[in-house]
């Protein structure tokens, strides 16, 4: 296997795990997968700016995040129950490998939610333009992917659902703590996922 059929593999188990700890039948509830995906887009377009009737700045980092997000829904709407991971993964690495591009970032988003809204559907070749043009690569998704997963795993294991979840500790939300516990960890080392679960562990207050 490739590195990145391998590392789409990774993703594809782990949203699967992260989908059964919230709802253990996840798969047979039909959840709106799209729906979630183009209400991201939408989100996205503040975050890149889309108002000519104001000076506005894109958000890289912000963008990146919401297109990892994103990437997370077109999973979970890929994972059928029938088709191997691995297979699933073949398929997502031939269409991310030929982008497709619209004249600039904002109108190959409406591509990418127009898809969710007409078809349901993820539009990976859609999703891997966007990328392209924000400057984005698969190593990068793979980095943002496992941290987002891992820590919305350790806010289930740590009373999200119930409220009890703190999300601000030493001045600085859990988000912000993620991205300096990633960045000083080796992403190619097969025990990532454990290793940030870990380092949020040791951050997290009593």
């Amino acid at each position: 296997m490739s590195a990145n059929i391998t590392k789409l593999v990774v993703m594809l188990e782990m949203q699967n795990a992260m989908n059964t700890k919230v709802h253990e039948q996840w798969f047979s509830q039909g959840f709106e997968w799209y729906r979630a995906i183009w209400v991201e887009c939408a989100e996205m377009l503040d975050h890149y700016g889309w108002k000519w009737w104001k000076k506005q700045t894109p958000d890289t980092e912000q963008v990146i995040l919401e297109l990892v997000d994103i990437f997370h829904f077109g999973l979970s709407l890929r994972i059928d129950g029938e088709t191997s991971f691995e297979e699933l993964a073949k398929q997502l690495d031939a269409e991310l490998a030929v982008p497709e591009q619209a004249e600039d970032f904002k109108q190959t988003l409406e591509r990418l939610a127009a898809s969710a809204v007409a078809e349901k559907s993820f539009n990976a070749a859609a999703f891997a333009g966007c990328m392209q043009q924000i400057g984005m690569s698969v190593d990068d998704l793979y980095r943002g992917y496992v941290g987002k997963n891992t820590l919305n795993f350790f806010r289930q294991d740590h009373g999200y659902k119930e409220g009890t979840y703190v999300k601000v500790w030493d001045d600085k939300e859990d988000n912000e703590h993620l991205v300096e516990i990633v960045k000083s960890l080796d992403t190619e080392h097969p025990d990532f996922a454990k290793q940030v679960y870990s380092g949020l562990e040791a951050r997290y207050p009593a």
